[in-house]
């Protein structure tokens, strides 16, 4: 379908599914990797049989379109996964996410209490703006509870204070729900949520298996993966990209090129541009900020070391961040069943101390805080394999929207040129949505006009044909049936009604006439002065009623407002504090 060939670099989730819809498509996609497998940090490692990923991945999304095309691939060795991760925090283990019985349990009465105290002041004094992270975690969950379960953790990832990373980043990680999304899971128990989930799939030796079908799938239809292969210069004109030159066993080539998509760090991507950019689009890109990461594997000849798939380390005294353990994603990842395979995930920058660190010295570090952290014996660990993977996290740092629009309004201006994935378009984007803007992009270059840089996680999860029951046939529905009632409104007509009603009867009564005129109405003068059942007893009667009945009128939609107010609050605070299930999941 084209002249020259589609060339996609790198060949992590979001590469391997824009070659996979290409080629549904007839195309035949050229795909770039630069390593010795595919998966990019999603791959699987092997180290003597014992499989690891790099930082541990689930697969579940509510895209139906990469959730079929994930079972797909894998069909039986797609194993479902019961979900069990905890914090650690003070020598303790705390339920993830939080529960009540066991945080009291494990900080006692008075910590808790002060928590409890620290969040009710963040909700009667919040900070007005929600400009950082350490804003924005406080006003929901009161400062002490972000002190103690946010802070340290949060700051070992990213190497920079809580506030300095921008808030838009925890608004993304923590999804806000939708008040519909809150009153809904409440009300019929749908879990509209991504984040509220206790049990996913995986592979069962590992997300790598899932990039090997994809790669054998291209291939086999005619697409090439080229491993080792890394693009080094990208030549343009006319806003179009005309070639790729690529380094493989230090052979340099270049290829031509009719369209390309790359899911490359998008500040290598610009480096490698020819000719260069302009000085203000190089200067941004090197402002932009990735965090490396190191994992530690340690073989311990063990059977059991603890329950968790993971663990995170709420700890400054050490100074690793995370723990796998590899047995309790799959059985299969571990070769000996008496053995544990665990991974001490080390965050860091490119250059700085622990990345440096000799391998010894990271050994011996991982398995001194091991046994620090009373989970396993030092004598215990019989072999190790360290795995340095630079550039895994995108860092949102206060500058870096100014400095990624610079690069976004130089790159549109090349037409044959499109951004995907996270490393790509530095976004903290989660495995299935990468997949998905992939899948989109490839949809571009056949005809469509998707936004890549648009698409909104929360909008795809939300909008999802999949979600069969609905309270409500509108969000408008929805909107009036817990809109709050007009006090004045509900008083009037409350009084109105009920006024005239006993102005008709009275009305009534004198015009039916004999010789009583109903005694029971008339016992209403006991409580009306001057009422009797009289035409100008009636007037007296729906004034005396009218007023009453504003009054209740009033009242009731006073509290029926109050508690509805009441009852949407707690259940918004519920399902926001459920979805830190996601939060900390996606480092």
């Amino acid at each position: 379908m084209n002249k020259n060939p589609v060339v996609i670099l790198g060949a992590g989730p979001s590469g391997l599914a824009t070659a996979y819809e290409l080629i549904k498509q007839g195309v035949r996609p050229i795909v770039l990797e630069k390593a010795d497998k595919v998966g990019g940090i999603a791959r699987t490692e092997t180290y003597k049989d014992y499989y690891f990923d790099i930082g541990g991945h689930r697969f579940f999304t509510k895209i139906d379109r990469v959730n079929k095309l994930w079972h797909e691939m894998m069909g039986e060795d797609f194993q479902k996964v019961r979900r069990m991760s905890r914090i650690y925090y003070e020598g303790r283990l705390f339920n993830y996410p939080l529960s009540i019985p066991n945080t009291l349990f494990n900080l006692g009465i008075l910590e808790s209490l002060l928590m409890m105290l620290s969040y009710i002041n963040a909700q009667f004094r919040p900070y007005r703006e929600e400009k950082t992270f350490e804003q924005w975690v406080s006003n929901r969950f009161g400062r002490r509870l972000y002190k103690t379960f946010f802070q340290t953790y949060t700051e070992k990832v990213w190497g920079i204070p809580c506030n300095k990373i921008q808030a838009e980043w925890a608004a993304q990680r923590i999804r806000g729900l939708s008040l519909i999304a809150a009153v809904t899971n409440a009300l019929l128990g749908i879990k509209n949520a991504k984040s509220l989930i206790d049990e996913f799939y995986y592979p069962i030796k590992g997300p790598g298996m899932m990039w090997q079908r994809f790669q054998e799938t291209i291939e086999a239809e005619g697409g090439k993966v080229m491993l080792n292969s890394e693009a080094i210069g990208l030549k343009h004109k006319n806003g179009r990209i005309i070639s790729v030159s690529y380094l493989k066993e230090d052979k340099r080539t270049e290829i031509p090129v009719d369209h390309l998509i790359s899911s490359i760090p998008i500040t290598k991507l610009v480096a490698t541009l020819d000719p260069q950019p302009p000085a203000e689009v190089l200067m941004a890109a090197q402002k932009l900020s990735y965090r490396a990461f190191i994992i530690v594997v340690l073989i311990i000849d063990k059977q059991e070391l603890f329950s968790d798939q993971w663990i995170y380390i709420h700890n400054p005294n050490v100074k690793v961040g995370r723990i796998q353990n590899f047995k309790n994603w799959s059985a299969a990842m571990v070769p000996d069943s008496q053995k544990t395979s665990v991974g001490m995930e080390y965050f860091c920058t490119e250059g700085d101390e622990i990345w440096k660190m000799p391998d010894d010295e990271l050994i011996d570090i991982a398995s001194r805080e091991l046994s620090e952290l009373g989970l396993s014996e030092i004598d215990r660990v019989i072999d190790s394999f360290i795995v340095r993977q630079p550039g895994a996290y995108p860092v949102y740092d206060p500058n870096y929207r100014d400095y990624l629009e610079v690069i976004k309004s130089y790159l549109a201006s090349i037409d044959s040129l499109q951004t995907i994935g996270r490393s790509g378009m530095h976004r903290y984007n989660n495995m299935d949505q990468s997949m998905w803007v992939g899948m989109l992009a490839a949809q571009n270059f056949l005809g469509a006009n998707h936004d890549l840089w648009e698409i909104n996680e929360e909008k795809e999860y939300l909008e999802e044909k999949k979600f069969k029951a609905k309270p409500f046939d509108s969000e408008n529905g929805f909107i009036r049936t817990f809109s709050r009632m007009d006090k004045l409104a509900m008083a009037t007509a409350v009084g109105s009604v009920s006024g005239l009603l006993f102005f008709l009867s009275t009305i009534w009564l004198v015009l039916k006439g004999g010789d009583v005129v109903s005694p029971s109405l008339d016992l209403l003068s006991q409580f009306f002065i001057g009422y009797t059942v009289t035409v100008s007893g009636a007037f007296k009667a729906f004034g005396y009623v009218f007023i009453w009945g504003f009054l209740f009128g009033w009242l009731f939609a006073y509290l029926r407002n109050l508690l509805l107010a009441f009852f949407i609050y707690r259940v918004k605070k519920k399902t926001e504090i459920l979805t830190l299930l996601d939060f900390f999941d996606h480092f």
